[in-house]
């Protein structure tokens, strides 16, 4: 890849490995990787290629056992928890197929509750568009428990936006909602990282969402084996093409 100033996420050698000797599994295997700012990235694999292990990686949610994560120039790796934390809060946007919504706390409180734990007034305005774009303006008074799951995760996905956060990563986004909404989403989701300059990487098996983002990165066996620059070798592009059933 190209020097570039505007490098927002990048690893340098980066590993995650679990177990030894025989029972030795690299999720993430000597990865080196940059994502440019406003950039719509999509990792894609097959399952157990390793593309959570080196997102949560990428968001400060997991240790590597090697190497580097730099995020603005940082080396977060090096951070102590207290550090990744306000990161996680100012900097970092995550959407997970979980949801992580907070059973006690309606739809409203959840969307606004990363504001709160960084002491930021919430912009009700924007929030309020987002509510509605994503079809939850009845919705905002209910606890996660009465939302179905495809309600759920519009309220994670709100929630991930309301901070207007720098960077937004997302695992899965629209895995739970139908083809129309996931669109809406999508859309939403280009449209706040255009608007805002926000950097999107987005984990997927759609093919669709995939060849909505301006690069897609394929894993396997937890290492890159495209990351949407031209191939170097032949033998890059066979390998590729032997992996290429998302």
């Amino acid at each position: 890849m190209k020097p570039n100033s505007d490098i927002i996420l990048k690893t340098e050698d980066l590993c995650k490995f679990y177990g030894a000797d025989d029972n030795l599994v690299k999720a993430v295997d000597h990865v080196d990787l940059q994502i440019r700012a406003g950039e719509f990235v999509s990792i894609v694999g097959k399952s157990g290629s390793g593309k959570s292990t080196l997102l949560h990686m990428l968001g400060a949610l997991d240790n590597p056992t090697s190497g580097k994560v730099f995020l603005d120039g940082e080396d977060i790796s090096t951070f102590k928890e207290d550090a990744l934390s306000k990161i996680r809060r100012r900097k970092i946007g995550f959407i997970f197929q979980s949801y992580n919504l907070i059973p006690s706390l309606n739809v409203w409180e959840n969307i606004v509750l990363p504001l709160g734990l960084d002491g930021k007034p919430a912009d009700e305005s924007f929030i309020k568009d987002i509510i509605n774009t994503l079809g939850l303006t009845g919705k905002i008074k209910n606890l996660p428990n009465t939302l179905s799951g495809g309600q759920q995760q519009r309220c994670a996905i709100a929630r991930a936006i309301a901070a207007k956060p720098s960077i937004i990563l997302a695992d899965e986004p629209t895995g739970n909602l139908d083809t129309q909404t996931g669109d809406e989403v999508m859309a939403l989701l280009k449209a706040s990282a255009k608007k805002y300059g926000q950097t999107l990487v987005v984990i997927t098996h759609n093919e669709e969402i995939a060849q909505m983002a301006d690069r897609t990165i394929m894993l396997a066996d937890g290492r890159i084996l495209s990351d949407g620059e031209p191939s170097r070798e032949n033998s890059d592009a066979e390998e590729v093409a032997a992996h290429a059933k998302i």
